[in-house]
């Protein structure tokens, strides 16, 4: 669904958990003959879908937000040259997109690859453009740790657009 210049949508994660309860309230309601239920349960259900296409669309818009900062503050990077004194340093990266993960679930993993070596790319919404494997990409973001605090240095991606 587009909601301004955003296109918000649940994951499949969230159609799944939607059809799960839907599927248990229609047994209720035929079992047990009781409709007022089920015409209680239905702002519920509607619900279950609109609160994740929200908080994706306010996330989308965020990144958006801040995206001029990072497009003026970034500092062009090789991939061999991150590491752990880069943590929370806004960076710009170029490569070829090697692996797309948890793409279902709307938060994308890529992994990133130049000619120095490759990383991955944490985003924690779904980018505005469809990435995929080969393709040729920008990257603006931050070093972050892997695992809050530890583990090795990442990118937490703002945004990534192919060229």
């Amino acid at each position: 669904m587009k909601i301004g210049d955003y296109n918000a949508r649940p994951s499949l994660l969230h159609y799944g958990v939607v059809a799960f309860f839907s599927c248990v309230l229609l047994v209720y309601v035929f079992s047990t003959g009781n409709w007022k239920t089920f015409l209680l349960c239905i702002p519920l259900i509607v619900a279950m879908l609109a609160i994740p296409m929200g908080l994706n669309y306010l996330s989308q818009r965020e990144y958006a937000n801040i995206l001029p900062y990072y497009k003026e503050h970034a500092r062009s990077v090789k991939i061999r040259e991150i590491n752990e004194r880069m943590i929370s340093t806004p960076i710009r990266l170029e490569g070829i997109v090697e692996q797309v993960r948890f793409k279902s679930i709307n938060r994308p993993h890529f992994i990133i690859a130049d000619r120095t070596g490759s990383i991955t790319v944490k985003m924690f919404t779904s980018p505005g453009t469809e990435i995929h494997v080969n393709d040729r990409v920008v990257v603006y973001g931050q070093v972050i740790h892997r695992y809050i605090a530890v583990g090795d240095p990442v990118v937490n991606g703002v945004s990534i657009e192919t060229f």
